[in-house]
């Protein structure tokens, strides 16, 4: 998996996603004890309104900002939107009030709900063998479960000897590296947009998402991912706390059974990935949230509760360590960053279902009963995505254009005659399967 660091440009970029998720996740430590400052009792309720703002930012902004970002340089687009954020970060210690809480939290999501898909968007770009993108993916996996274990020890170590308004200075650090790092590589210009204006090239990510069967299939598992999800980071403090009567170092210990879940499927997905198509090891992944939901009327002590989750962490990497696959897989290279930005908002509304829904549930019917409301949802959710994502979709199949030039780029990547590639929904191939099949690519 390492291999792919042999790559400048890769390597580069890699360090500035893990250094800014260091960074961003010093902020989450210092903006709770920030809420506690400012609202005291009231932090949680500042917290989760936070959140919402995180989650209708990242909704309604990233495909607009996906159809703004191809009219300026990648690198540039990228930097400018870390420096926005640095910004953001360094103001977030002076703040006295409530509101100014939220504007900046939504300015600082606004410029991640820029900045994530468009970073995601050129990894495939930069990595075109599908091995190498898979153990990218891979590795970006493993990068965001160690933050999450990483992160909360070194916040817990800085605080020993600094205030918590110092860590927004760890994050202003991260951000700033993130884009020097970003600065010293070359990046693929974005090619030339679709015909239209603004608004044509702001939907048009979203209409070929919801036109393309895999991608209505992955946005089902969005939403079994969602489920399983949300009760873990929302219910892990209550069940440990209230449920089983521990105290705050086991919380800890039940989050990282669920991060150590999530970087051992990461860890053997490129290998499973060689083997296997994307379609049954996602679906499995969405079966194995649903049983794991299914399961946690039964936990009644710590050991449980954590190989719970182990296996819950397990399940949601194989959904969502393949996604990159899919789309990379469903678009060509200058509709794609619209594409990533499609799936950060629609799987983002997905949370925006799941995060209220575990939180309220939890408090006016019980845990046990929550855990089943999920499962249903994570059922729901895989469910409809085996019926929606056919496998055939996954077949290459043997087709020609007759009608198209000799010197059509689709001609000139694929052969002018009858050739073969995944199947893929656009205006040159409105419907599939069309003549015959080919071995898998």
């Amino acid at each position: 998996m390492l291999s792919i660091l042999s790559n400048r440009t890769y390597r580069h970029l890699f360090a500035a996603q893990v250094i800014a998720l260091v960074g961003t996740g010093l902020a989450t430590v210092a903006l709770g004890l920030l809420a506690w400052r400012i609202a005291g009792d009231n932090a949680g309720a500042v917290l989760g309104t936070a959140l919402a703002i995180k989650m209708v930012a990242y909704v309604a902004l990233s495909p607009l900002a996906a159809a703004l970002a191809v009219r300026v340089p990648r690198r540039a687009w990228l930097v400018g939107l870390d420096l926005i954020r640095a910004t953001v970060a360094l103001a977030l210690p002076f703040v006295t009030e409530v509101w100014q809480v939220y504007a900046l939290i939504f300015l600082l999501q606004a410029a991640s709900a820029g900045f994530t898909p468009a970073f995601q968007a050129t990894i495939p770009d930069i990595l075109p063998d599908e091995a190498d993108y898979t153990r990218a993916l891979s590795l970006s996996r493993l990068a965001y479960d160690l933050e999450s274990l990483v992160s909360p020890m070194l916040a817990a170590a800085l605080l020993t000897v600094v205030s918590f308004p110092a860590l927004f200075g760890g994050t202003v650090i991260g951000f700033l590296a993130s884009a020097a790092l970003v600065m010293t590589v070359r990046l693929p210009a974005p090619q030339a947009p679709a015909a239209g204006g603004v608004w044509a090239r702001t939907t048009a990510g979203l209409r070929r998402y919801l036109a393309t069967p895999r991608l209505r299939g992955l946005l089902a598992l969005n939403l079994a991912v969602a489920a399983a999800g949300a009760m873990v980071i929302v219910n892990t403090v209550v069940i440990v706390k209230a449920g089983l009567g521990l105290g705050e170092p086991q919380v800890a210990l039940s989050l990282a059974a669920f991060g150590t879940g999530s970087m051992a499927a990461a860890l053997i997905l490129p290998q499973l990935l060689d083997r296997m198509p994307d379609r049954p090891a996602m679906l499995g992944g969405g079966a194995l949230l649903t049983l794991a939901m299914l399961a946690g009327p039964l936990v009644g002590a710590l050991p449980a509760l954590m190989t719970l989750w182990l296996v819950t962490g397990f399940g949601y990497a194989l959904v969502q360590t393949p996604t990159g696959r899919l789309l990379r897989r469903s678009a060509p290279g200058e509709e794609r960053p619209t594409l990533f930005a499609a799936q950060f908002a629609l799987s983002h509304a997905c949370w925006l279902i799941a995060y209220p829904l575990a939180g309220r549930a939890g408090a006016a019917i019980g845990l046990p009963a929550t855990f089943l409301v999920m499962a249903v949802l994570a059922a729901a959710g895989t469910l409809l995505a085996w019926r929606l994502w056919p496998a055939a979709e996954e077949t290459a199949l043997t087709h020609s254009h007759a009608d198209l030039p000799h010197d059509h780029p689709h001609l000139r990547e694929h052969g002018f005659a009858p050739h073969c590639h995944p199947a893929v929904r656009d205006a040159l191939h409105p419907f599939w399967p069309p003549q015959g099949s080919c071995p898998a690519v």
